[in-house]
């Protein structure tokens, strides 16, 4: 069996603030590039919007209605690194980094 050199974790993030989204992305790539970890990717996926529309009063004017929509916002971060390294070196701040977000 041959292991790979190179092997990848995907962090997904979702967030309805998508400054907060960004920040925590910069975040996690300063941590990576901070153990020797330089391949970072982020990829942005579609940003979901539901609409909901609602009767502004409940029991007259039924034409009368009010829209509000949530969007969520996604991103994907794609980090390589080499497996002997990390089985070496394992640092604290890549675990606390690993346990926190939902690795896809």
């Amino acid at each position: 069996m041959e292991i790979k050199p190179n092997e990848k974790i995907r962090v997904r993030l979702e967030s309805f603030n998508h400054e907060l989204l960004n920040t925590s992305c910069q975040k996690i790539m300063e941590i990576t590039q901070g153990n020797n970890i330089d391949n970072v990717g982020v990829v942005s996926l579609p940003t979901d919007k539901r609409i909901y529309c609602v009767l502004r009063s409940p029991h007259v004017n039924k034409d009368s209605r009010e829209h509000f929509e949530i969007r969520t916002h996604k991103r994907i971060l794609e980090i390589s690194y080499d497996s002997s390294m990390l089985r070496l070196r394992r640092s604290r701040a890549i675990e606390r980094t690993l346990v926190r977000f939902r690795i896809v």
